[in-house]
């Protein structure tokens, strides 16, 4: 049994980190186990602008004066009325890395998203010229669309006619959680890529919903069948270049998960790397781990691989992992996986 291994430091290509006192608690832990994040940025108000973006990056690494060498990586938030030249000024600046696409009304923060998605058209066409990713919340927002056939309904409706329309933009289609979206990545050619979170290859909605609501599984993209999951896990184990590590680490407090309308989001930050050696193992696939996690992203965002490593080691007995982290506006739940957590970062 394999009881250590060593890997290229991991990068997170999708996180959350809020702001205020949140960011302050949640920055340093997502900072210790990984060397760069693509930074979401649906804050209130969002991050449009590459002065948006650059206050919000020197927020985060106040946060951080004894890891200096976490790099959060800045995105512009689309919305209908942004512009091909602050996008293409964000771009040059070296700061932002991305542009990020909520359908209006789609998950937290998402209401000054787009509705109308021919307007933003001159935008993906800069992208496609200045080879800048389009992260992409792959989900339509019609209330008539059931909420599990939302991520199929978004590829056929909107995702594939907005790559007809620009066949060269680089597309990341984010926490990818059904069979349809690993089956269109594949299908998709080099200019797509996908994905997957910690969460979503360890909980179905069985998890969420059987036997009583547990609302600190609640996320969005709701969690799928267990034949979705189980078609994440193949992706995610197979060292395919077009998957990588996207967290979306979400954190709430618990009196917003558990509040009559509960927010969408988990909290993972804190033990994804050993969550992750367990569901590689699993699959007899942990020489696959670094492709995942350290090497497909900075490949697809044609940035350099980390020099630094870590160490994963497995204990034989249980870890005694803390549930919860206390913030100065509330408790916030650590993602609970079901099953003993053995892995962990030496």
């Amino acid at each position: 049994m394999t009881k250590r291994l060593e890997i290229l430091m991991p990068d997170d290509w999708h996180l959350h980190l809020r702001d205020g006192e949140m960011l302050k608690v949640v920055t340093p832990i997502s900072a210790r186990y990984f060397a760069r994040a693509i930074i979401m940025p649906n804050l209130v108000p969002p991050v449009t602008t590459l002065r948006d973006a650059e206050a919000y990056r020197q927020r985060i690494l106040a946060a951080l004066p004894a890891q200096p060498d976490f790099q959060p990586l800045m995105t512009l938030y689309l919305t209908e009325d942004t512009k091909a030249q602050e996008v293409e000024k964000a771009h040059l600046s070296g700061i932002v890395k991305a542009v990020k696409l909520y359908p209006a009304g789609a998950t937290t923060n998402s209401q000054s998203g787009v509705r109308d998605f021919d307007k933003i058209i001159p935008v993906l066409e800069k992208m496609a010229e200045l080879e800048m990713p389009l992260c992409v919340h792959g989900e339509v927002s019609d209330h008539d669309v059931d909420i599990f056939d939302r991520e199929a309904v978004f590829i056929e409706q909107v995702l594939e006619p907005l790559r007809v329309q620009v066949p060269m933009l680089k597309v990341v289609l984010e926490h990818v959680t059904t069979a349809d979206g690993i089956d269109y990545i594949r299908r998709g050619g080099d200019n797509i890529a996908g994905t997957i979170t910690t969460h979503h290859l360890i909980i179905n909605r069985n998890h969420i919903l059987a036997g009583g609501i547990r609302p600190h599984y609640y996320c969005l993209p709701v969690a799928k069948r267990e034949r979705h999951r189980l078609a994440l896990v193949q992706a995610a184990t197979s060292g395919e270049k077009q998957f990588f590590l996207g967290t979306d680490s979400a954190p709430h407090i618990d009196a917003a998960k558990l509040s009559p309308c509960g927010c969408a989001g988990i909290f993972t930050a804190l033990n994804t790397m050993g969550c992750l050696a367990h569901v590689f193992e699993e699959a007899d696939a942990l020489p696959n781990l670094e492709y995942f996690t350290s090497r497909n992203g900075p490949n697809f965002y044609n940035l350099p691989l980390n020099s630094r490593t870590i160490v994963l080691e497995k204990s034989e007995n249980p870890l005694a992992l803390p549930a919860t982290i206390k913030t100065p506006i509330g408790q916030v739940t650590v993602f609970d996986p079901g099953f003993n957590q053995h892995w962990y970062v030496a």
